[in-house]
């Protein structure tokens, strides 16, 4: 176990059934897609047992209230009360919106994350963030409310493409980046292929935790998990409803490269440290280079950001290796340095 509510299983139906004996739930409801469903389900659906299925399509583009009123028609046709409960079983948008849905259907049931991807088990499941996108902008609507129970099994991971595990890997190397110096020479030093995947689902759920339970509104140091998503996040947004469409951690990727430049202008990262930084996330993640008309679009962007204040754009950024600050506001032409940054490096 690690902390209160976050076990780490290598059982997972097992795991599962006792969680669910602990309780007396009436009706059990289960969020999947078409991945989870038929990769996924069959491994925990008779310690389930009797249940709901809520089917959704997979992908960031239907995490959004058209989907919600879905899962909350569907509740409400299977007279959900307050003593039972959702499944989110699936990646990052079943997590955020099941958890949304389950929260706000009358006035909140209980839930269970059961993250199968990467991206899910070492972040976005862990911490008690929900919400949707809305009119476009990424998380837009939500609030926090930490589910029941998150169930990790890190062999789901077995059932993702190479692609989906490289999204994942993004928030394990920011998790290096801004708090565990030692954890980013493990990482920047090893073959993709040989890491230990269990190892760094843990270390990584770990540093989430350490710094969620500091912090847990993100009045503060929480918002040192924001590093790379200012950017990141705006260059998701765009991409999102185009035919060049990126997965999150690739967004993240692309905002961890501008903002690590930003930490090198701004908040005391070594340009060697840039620089090692930049080598390896482009060696991962072989991005291509944005186009500089883009570049307004995606600066415009970040005035939607959730750390803003008074109108004002907040970065998360690193001091060095395992450092990380927050708050920083940087001028438009320094912005738009880092994506010049960006680019200059795929030539």
């Amino acid at each position: 176990m690690i902390e209160n509510n976050v076990l780490i299983t290598d059982d997972v139906a097992t795991t599962l059934r006792e969680a669910l004996a602990d309780q007396s739930y009436n009706k059990i409801a289960v969020i999947v897609d078409e991945h989870t469903e038929e990769h996924c389900l069959p491994l925990v659906a008779e310690a389930i047992g009797e249940h709901w299925l809520l089917p959704i399509k997979s992908g960031e583009e239907n995490k959004i209230l058209d989907t919600c009123a879905q899962l909350w028609g569907a509740l409400t046709e299977a007279s959900f009360g307050r003593k039972d409960l959702v499944i989110n079983l699936g990646g990052g948008v079943i997590g955020d919106m099941g958890g949304f849905v389950a929260s706000t259907y009358k006035r909140g049931l209980d839930f269970i994350n059961l993250p199968t991807t990467l991206l899910a088990q070492v972040d976005a499941s862990i911490g008690g963030k929900l919400g949707i996108d809305f009119e476009g902008l990424k998380n837009h609507i939500g609030l926090f409310k930490a589910p029941t129970q998150v169930i990790v099994y890190p062999d789901f991971i077995k059932t993702l493409s190479k692609r989906e595990l490289y999204s994942g890997f993004a928030e394990v190397i920011k998790h290096a980046l801004i708090k565990d110096a030692t954890y980013w020479k493990t990482i920047s030093g090893q073959s993709f292929d040989s890491y230990d995947w269990n190892h760094l689902i843990k270390h990584s759920i770990e540093i989430k935790k350490e710094v969620v339970t500091s912090d847990p509104y993100e009045g503060g140091e929480r918002k040192i998990l924001n590093f790379g998503h200012t950017l990141g996040h705006a260059v998701e947004t765009h991409f999102l409803h185009t035919t060049e469409r990126l997965l999150h951690g690739e967004a993240i990727a692309v905002g961890m490269i501008c903002e690590a430049f930003l930490s090198y202008k701004f908040a005391g990262l070594e340009e060697q440290a840039m620089k090692e930084i930049s080598e390896f996330i482009v060696g991962i993640y072989q991005p291509k280079q944005i186009d500089v008309q883009l570049f307004d679009t995606i600066i415009q962007l970040t005035l939607q950001d959730k750390k803003n204040h008074a109108g004002l754009v907040n970065y998360s950024l690193l001091k060095g290796i395992g450092r990380c600050g927050f708050d920083y506001q940087v001028s438009k032409q320094l912005v738009l340095d880092s994506l010049f940054y960006f680019n200059s490096l795929l030539k």
